[in-house]
């Protein structure tokens, strides 16, 4: 057992799915953070298990052949960002093994990613979500990691230009006008977070207040200043009384503008509010959701449902493509947003249901309704075991699951074979470079016999 405090040499093999760098000592599992597969460290011990250590970089002795320069003043005290002391073709070899040793380890799968799909990694994020608070200085940022500490940040490289020249508005503002910033611990303060969003296609800005009280004070002159920046659509309020972490409060007042943006996805305009889910980075979901398509399998004669549908984006890129679109989502803002871009977009044979995927599900097959393929897109979390069961019993031909964790997503389709589903096919996709995060698509079809 390594001693709390020890210095070792080690060299580094892999990584953990939370980024970290792995080697081992003395039969040991050692983490280290920042660390590079090929690295030989000198690491000081931090922390110290029966069956793993954690460790922190005091020297590297001989650098990986993947190292770069890092690129970004707040990448050891932000969190929000894994990768950047390593090349992106390091990174991406590092996200397809993750996906394709989940698969192996947790299902006894074998299958190996068909394509793996990398984007931009700068700029390509288009929501942001800054607290904001009072720390001696005004600090908006993002929270470091396992904390409510906010690492004040002046430019995030992962966001678009705008949102920048956008928090500087507000910091002049909250000067200025001697707004109050909110504390978690008294639950004082007006303004808590600053949330921005950007269609790609169109470059409109939506930008969101989200405040704990009824009305912003020198709302009108915060109007002002924003308005001298071009692409600004609208100003939107959102109210969270509540003493939570949860960012958004369910309330929405529009200061200027409509509420709300409009983006351009897989050839659909796509109205985006603040209780939208639209995903982070609209170029690689397109290029996504055209896998899914392929995955699909679609001939025009199909009815395709589309559990866990949000805005209805994936399900509305395939209405061309099928005889019917069934939409379900449990969160009733998305299921209106789904029935809204359908309406814009004169799509005509889509319908969307607000309710729980299993129970929707249970629904529709008590109705008779036999879906020719199911598109599954679920949370983190992944699917419950009595919706793999309900969507397996409607027999479709083909499952496209899509999922924004590898674990969860090896675990279903394990399940899923049991029930006689084979996972034929997987794709990997990066919406997230830089980060840990990945995307998968998967193609699920019917053993015959």
């Amino acid at each position: 057992m390594l001693l709390k405090n020890a210095q070792i040499e080690l060299t580094v093999d892999g990584y953990t799915a939370e980024g970290s760098g792995v080697g081992h000592c003395d039969g040991m599992a050692v983490f280290v953070g920042n660390a590079a597969v090929g690295d030989r460290l000198k690491v000081h011990i931090i922390k110290s298990k029966k069956t793993y250590a954690i460790g922190k970089i005091v020297d590297i002795l001989e650098p990986s052949e993947d190292r770069i320069p890092v690129d970004c003043p707040y990448f050891n005290s932000c969190g929000g960002c894994a990768y950047r002391h390593i090349s992106y073709e390091a990174e991406l070899n590092a996200k397809k093994d993750r996906v394709e040793q989940a698969f192996s380890r947790l299902s006894h799968i074998d299958i190996k990613a068909e394509s793996v799909c990398g984007g931009e990694t700068t700029r390509y994020r288009n929501k942001a979500q800054f607290p904001v608070g009072l720390d001696k200085e005004i600090k908006i940022g993002f929270f470091a990691p396992r904390s409510h500490r906010i690492i004040d940040c002046s430019d995030c490289l992962l966001q678009p230009e705008e949102f920048s020249e956008i928090t500087d508005v507000f910091r002049e503002w909250i000067r200025d006008k001697n707004i109050s910033l909110y504390d978690e611990k008294t639950h004082k303060g007006v303004l808590r977070h600053i949330y921005l969003r950007k269609a790609a296609a169109t470059g409109e800005i939506m930008v969101c207040a989200v405040i704990n009280a009824d009305s912003l004070p020198e709302a009108n002159d915060l109007e002002k200043r924003l308005k001298k920046i071009e692409n600004i659509k609208t100003l939107v309020l959102n109210i969270n009384r509540e003493k939570t972490n949860v960012i958004l409060g369910k309330k929405c007042i529009n200061i200027f503008g409509d509420g709300y943006i409009t983006d351009i996805l897989c050839g659909n305009k796509i109205r985006i509010s603040p209780l939208s889910f639209y995903q982070v980075n609209r170029n690689q979901a397109q290029r996504l959701y055209e896998k899914a398509a392929e995955y699909a399998g679609l001939s025009g004669k199909e009815t395709l449902l589309d559990l866990y549908c949000g805005a209805g984006t994936i399900g509305l890129s395939m209405a061309d493509k099928v005889k019917k679109v069934i939409g379900v989502e449990i969160v009733p803002e998305a299921v209106e947003d789904a029935r809204i871009n359908a309406e814009i977009n004169i799509i005509k044979n889509a319908e969307f249901f607000c309710g729980d995927a299993s129970d929707a599900a249970k629904m529709l097959k008590e109705k008779g309704i036999k879906p020719d393929c199911i598109i599954l897109d679920p949370p983190r979390k992944g699917c419950d075991g009595e919706l793999i069961k309900t969507v397996s019993e409607m027999n479709p031909e083909r499952i496209v699951y899509v999922s924004c964790d590898p674990a969860t997503l090896a675990r279903d389709c394990a399940v899923f074979k049991d029930y006689g589903y084979k996972t034929d096919r997987l794709s990997v996709f990066d919406l997230f470079p830089r980060t840990v995060h990945v995307e998968t698509v998967v193609l699920m079809t019917k053993k015959k016999g």
